[in-house]
C-alpha cells in the first residue's frame, strides 16, 4: 500500500530529473545534429533584417535571444551541459556568418607624451602643497587682523 502512495511522488521526481542536464550521458553527435536547426531558424529570421542593420543589436535582439535559448534547449535535451565547447563552436560559426563585418570602432586612448603628462601631474600637486603651506603659515601668524 505504501508503494502505491509513493508512485505519484516518484513520477514527479522522474519528470523533474528528466529535464535536468545529464552531463555523464552527453550525446555530442545528436547535439551537433540538432544545433543547425537553431541556426537555420536564426538565418531565416535574419533575412527580415537589412544586411546593413546586422551590426545594430537592437534590430535583431529578439531573434538572437531565441537563437541562444534554442541552442541551450537542444544541448540540454541530448544530456549535455550548456555552454560547452562544441556548442560555443557552433555559435561562433553563426557569428562569423552574420557578424564578421561588424567591427567595434572604439577610440584607442594613449597617454600623452611625458612632456605634457609630467606638468599635468606636477602642477596640481605643487599647488596643493603651496596652498596647504600658506594656510599653515597664516594660522601661525601672531598678529590678527581686526
Amino acid at each position: 500500500m505504501e508503494t502505491r502512495a509513493r508512485r505519484p511522488q516518484l513520477l514527479w521526481l522522474l519528470l523533474l530529473c528528466g529535464t535536468c542536464a545529464r552531463v555523464c550521458c552527453c550525446n555530442e553527435t545528436r547535439m551537433l545534429e540538432r544545433l543547425p536547426r537553431c541556426g537555420k531558424t536564426f538565418a531565416e529570421r535574419m533575412r527580415d533584417v537589412a544586411v546593413w542593420k546586422w551590426c545594430d543589436l537592437s534590430q535583431f535582439i529578439v531573434f538572437y535571444e531565441s537563437f541562444t535559448n534554442c541552442t541551450e534547449v537542444e544541448t540540454v535535451v541530448v544530456g549535455c551541459y550548456w555552454p560547452n565547447p562544441l556548442a560555443q563552436g557552433f555559435i561562433t560559426g553563426v557569428h562569423r556568418q552574420f557578424f564578421s563585418n561588424c567591427s567595434v570602432d572604439r577610440t584607442h586612448w594613449e597617454d600623452p607624451p611625458d612632456e605634457v603628462l609630467i606638468p599635468l601631474i606636477a602642477v596640481p600637486v605643487l599647488l596643493t602643497v603651496a596652498m596647504a603651506g600658506l594656510v599653515v603659515w597664516r594660522s601661525k601668524r601672531t598678529d590678527r587682523m581686526p
